[in-house]
């Protein structure tokens, strides 16, 4: 549940407050102060003054009901103050501007604008005082819990975890295509060996059989290359194509179900120097590495999950836009993270993730027809096929060796 912003309507309300009795002061005309004669006066104030209006032509005198200060001392007041008139002394404030300009300014009990102005501003400041300190302590116990320098920790050691697992799975895969590609070069090579006449045993295809031979298929990769439409182009009728590509395509099943692929270093071709490569990286990065690698994915899961629950936490702003639950499960997910980290650093898995990293992406020697991996591979034969077992799925491990 998200929380209403309720103090930033407070304070929104407390900045209107105070800016319309802004305008209202604003707008109020200038004035200044004067000395005002009081002819009479009644004990609750009400008076009757005189003074000079110097906007009027010649400066004339003028009269007007006022209300005085009835709690003014009583020498300020009629007959106390002159003797000779028995008039009385008070101050007030004369427009000096705007259309009742030389006109004496009401009293403070009369004057509603400024009385409106100053109890807007009262209750404007009031409300700006409320929606500051109540926004700032929600606020702060919104904020509670950002942790932004754990978090981004978190990321780095999740990025080292997720790397390793990558480069070994990397690692993993470049042998196994590259010993699909050399299978597959040695079913071809044996299919290449076999002539066309092995796959017609019927006297009636020899016809068609010769036909196929002067167009160019000679063997039977050559008839699995052509298919049955090419066939056909080279002369075959449609039944004896379909015969001689069914009749092709089980001799390469049978191949590829009984092949015993050898690896044979001495007459190295570009599939096999890639295989042999390929399993070296493997083998010098060391059986740790697969356990590193191991422990690099398992670690990225547990971080990448609790990564997401932290996410509000990892800055004021995100911290800020999230529900009460979200933050509540952030902070969970910061401890947590926390707690990875310590058993991470504990078991010294940061350096093992680098390091293994960097011998899985090991540039290889492979100037020389990876003459490297070849001396290699005859001296610990055993271990390369292990590997090589190892990394393949049971259906495509050697067999025979």
């Amino acid at each position: 549940m998200r929380h209403r912003p309720f103090f930033r309507w407070v304070l929104t309300l407390g900045v209107l407050l105070f800016g319309w009795s802004a305008y209202l002061y604003a707008s109020y005309p200038d004035t200044r102060q004067i000395d005002l004669t009081v002819i009479s006066e009644k004990p609750d104030g009400r008076c009757t003054v005189r003074w000079n209006d110097p906007y009027s032509d010649g400066g004339r005198w003028r009269e007007t009901a006022y209300q005085c200060g009835p709690d003014r001392g009583a020498l300020l007041k009629p007959p106390n103050y002159d003797e000779d008139t028995g008039y009385g002394w008070e101050s007030g404030f004369m427009f000096t501007e705007g259309q009742h300009k030389g006109d004496l300014e009401p009293s403070l009990e009369d004057k509603e604008s400024y009385g409106l102005s100053d109890a807007l501003v009262l209750i404007g400041l009031a409300l700006i005082a409320v929606g500051l300190i109540g926004g700032n302590i929600r606020a702060s116990i919104r904020l509670a819990g950002v942790r932004p320098k754990t978090v981004a920790r978190a990321r780095k050691l999740y990025e080292v975890a997720d790397q390793v697992a990558r480069d070994h799975a990397q690692a993993r895969h470049a042998v196994r295509v590259t010993w699909n590609a050399l299978r597959r070069e040695q079913i071809d090579a044996k299919l290449s060996a076999v002539p066309v006449a092995r796959l017609f045993k019927e006297a009636s295809v020899s016809r068609a059989m010769q036909d196929v031979e002067a167009a160019g298929a000679r063997t039977a990769r050559d008839v699995l290359d052509a298919g049955v439409l090419g066939l056909g182009h080279m002369g075959m009728d449609r039944s004896s194509a379909e015969h001689a590509h069914a009749a092709a395509r089980r001799l390469a099943d049978d191949i590829e179900a009984t092949l015993s692929v050898r690896v044979d270093p001495t007459t190295p071709g570009p599939h096999t120097v890639a295989l042999l490569v390929a399993l070296q990286v493997l083998l010098e990065a060391g059986a740790e590495a697969h356990q590193t690698a191991r422990a690099g994915e398992e670690l990225a899961t547990e971080l990448e999950r609790a990564l997401t629950e932290a996410e509000p936490a990892s800055g004021y702003r995100s911290m800020l836009r999230g529900s009460r639950e979200q933050r509540e499960i952030a902070r969970s997910a910061v401890t947590e993270l926390r707690s990875l980290m310590a058993i991470a650093e504990q078991e010294g898995l940061p350096a093992r993730f680098a390091q293994t990293s960097v011998d899985l992406l090991r540039v290889p020697d492979d100037r020389n027809l990876g003459l490297s991996a070849r001396a290699d591979f005859e001296s610990r034969t055993s271990q390369y096929y292990g590997l090589l077992a190892q990394v393949m799925d049971p259906e495509n491990a050697l067999a025979g060796h």
